[in-house]
């Protein structure tokens, strides 16, 4: 039998655009082992008529993981995940980056009505799921 492949899904009214949220959807993906190298992705066209996307949004997001060291593209073939050395971070500014970014989301979060107690819990359960991986 085989395993039901993870969906993406992007939110056409967020304001964040549709490249993004599906780069960010597929390493999230990627980051918790639910896409293992050697799983071969659905092909650009696929995901965008699924997504109701233009095909070059897919492809963008495609090309942005295979830069990150995520993906294998090959014309023809399609996008295969590929084994991916994870990068030291010892940039500062690169550290601060992402820390201001979690603290503006963590803020949103907050002024939506999510208890502080709720954030926390969901970020140690992302946190479990990718240190699991």
């Amino acid at each position: 039998m085989m395993a039901q492949r993870p969906r993406i899904r992007i939110d056409p009214a967020s304001g964040v655009p549709a490249v993004r949220q599906i780069a960010d959807s597929l390493r999230v993906l990627l980051v918790e082992g639910q896409l293992v190298p050697g799983t071969e992705l659905p092909s650009v066209r696929r995901i965008a008529m699924e997504l109701g996307v233009h095909f070059n949004t897919v492809a963008e997001a495609y090309r942005q993981l295979a830069a990150e060291g995520w993906l294998d593209l090959k014309h023809g073939r399609g996008a295969v995940v590929v084994a991916r050395a994870v990068p030291a971070v010892n940039n500062r500014a690169r550290t601060e980056d992402f820390r201001n970014r979690l603290r503006g989301m963590v803020a949103q979060m907050r002024s939506q009505g999510i208890s502080a107690d709720r954030i926390a819990a969901e970020l140690r359960a992302m946190a479990k799921r990718v240190t699991r991986s």
